[in-house]
């Protein structure tokens, strides 16, 4: 009984690395399929002729392989887009978005649009949640059965279950327990996650050497917000998503910030801090509900300009920013930055008090090792990311031990 035990434990992390390495290669070869995953030839063999079988791969024809080879044609495998259909939702300061992928990962309906989070109720929350995911089914075709998961994303603090969004800066409204929700109304899996983890995930999936081992995705928006890779794996809390950054105090007693706290960095470093700070007014004034990218942009030329309030407002965001990040590096040593979202169009007006505030932290005694790279658009990474982690809950949970026989031991 155990060697059957351990044969179907092989049997399922074998075909789980095969499908992983299509995934993420796209069009791979039998060849280059040994040499991704370290099984041999016979193994490969046998794998991908069973889920060319089951429906999960399919071979690739020499016209639609992207790379070209000399000599004799090697046939490649791709995933069958017709094998599943997976779902995302966005729920962001103002903006709501659902989008259908196939198995390949590629959109089959999108819809977006916007809606005013900082006014709406719990049940206006829901009520627009699930009206928008009947929408863009019937754009696509497809009815709650044909989903075999959903990611939804969220601005905000969500539970380490992944099922219930505990609080958020975009609505007053907390706790709210959408997996729960949504899984008694539409009857396919659901997981809710932190939109930062989110950007984190498709970051790693876009450049695997960079973003591998550890590294931190910081989103400069109206919030400032956190993904964190330790030693290759997500990091969440016990209790929540964790990762708030933003929320990490600067000034103890500062100033004013969204979440009601005062001295936290966002309050010196978010957009509407920036822009407060620039504008004279006390930092103990409410936060402008959702500052703009272009009015951030305009600051920042103002601040290119030369000396003054605009420039010193930038100067202090960066320092807030970097003594954060260096306190941070100091638990767990230097690792690459991505910078994300709209504070990156002013970033040459922050990065040198960032650096100057990690070189005064023992965190920043490494300081060489600490490298930033730019995304100004967050919202492709959260929807990429997104989809990947429901992608591959079907290829772990569903797919890698063989759909057929899932279903019947759940049956």
């Amino acid at each position: 009984m155990t060697l059957g035990v351990r044969h179907d434990d092989l049997r399922r992390r074998n075909r789980a690395m095969v499908i992983a390495a299509i995934r993420r290669e796209g069009q791979p070869s039998r060849t280059d399929l040994v040499s991704r995953t370290g099984l041999s030839h016979s193994t490969i063999s046998a794998i991908s002729s069973d889920l060319i079988a089951e429906g999960v791969l399919r071979p690739v024809k020499t016209g639609e392989n992207e790379i070209v080879r000399r000599g004799r044609p090697q046939v490649s495998l791709g995933l069958e887009p017709k094998a599943a259909t997976v779902l995302t939702v966005v729920l962001l300061l103002n903006t709501l978005s659902a989008t259908v992928f196939d198995y390949a990962g590629q959109i089959v309906a999108q819809r977006r649009e916007r809606l005013a989070t900082l006014g709406a109720t719990r049940d206006d929350l829901v009520g627009s949640v699930m009206r928008m995911i009947a929408a863009v089914l019937g754009d696509a075709g497809r009815v709650p059965k044909d989903i075999m998961r959903m990611t939804m994303a969220v601005q905000g603090i969500t539970d380490s279950d992944a099922r219930t969004m505990l609080w958020t800066p975009i609505t007053p409204e907390s706790d709210i327990p959408f997996a729960d929700i949504l899984e008694k109304h539409f009857a396919f899996p659901v997981t809710v996650q932190n939109d930062c983890n989110m950007i984190a995930v498709a970051l790693r999936a876009r450049d695997p050497e960079r973003y591998r081992d550890n590294f931190v995705t910081l989103l400069l928006s109206n919030g400032i917000g956190m993904g964190l890779v330790l030693r290759g794996e997500l990091f969440t809390g016990a209790y929540s998503s964790g990762g708030e950054f933003g929320h990490m105090v600067h000034r103890p007693g500062g100033a004013l910030c969204r979440c009601g706290r005062r001295g936290c960095i966002e309050a010196y470093a978010g957009n509407y801090a920036i822009l407060r700070e620039a504008a004279g007014r006390s930092d103990q004034t409410a936060a402008d509900a959702d500052v703009d990218p272009q009015t951030m942009l305009e600051l920042a030329n103002d601040a290119r300009a030369g000396e003054g309030p605009a420039r010193d407002a930038f100067r202090r965001a960066g320092e807030a920013i970097g003594y954060g990040l260096g306190s941070l590096f100091a638990l767990i040593d230097p690792a690459p930055v991505a910078i994300v979202g709209p504070g990156t169009l002013a970033f040459d007006m922050m990065e040198p008090s960032i650096r100057d505030a990690i070189a005064q932290t023992a965190g920043g005694q490494h300081d060489a090792a600490i490298s930033f790279d730019l995304e100004t658009d967050e919202m492709p990474l959260i929807l990429e990311g997104s989809a990947r982690r429901a992608l591959e809950a079907v290829d772990n949970e569903l797919f890698a031990p063989g759909y057929i026989a899932t279903m019947q031991a759940t049956s």
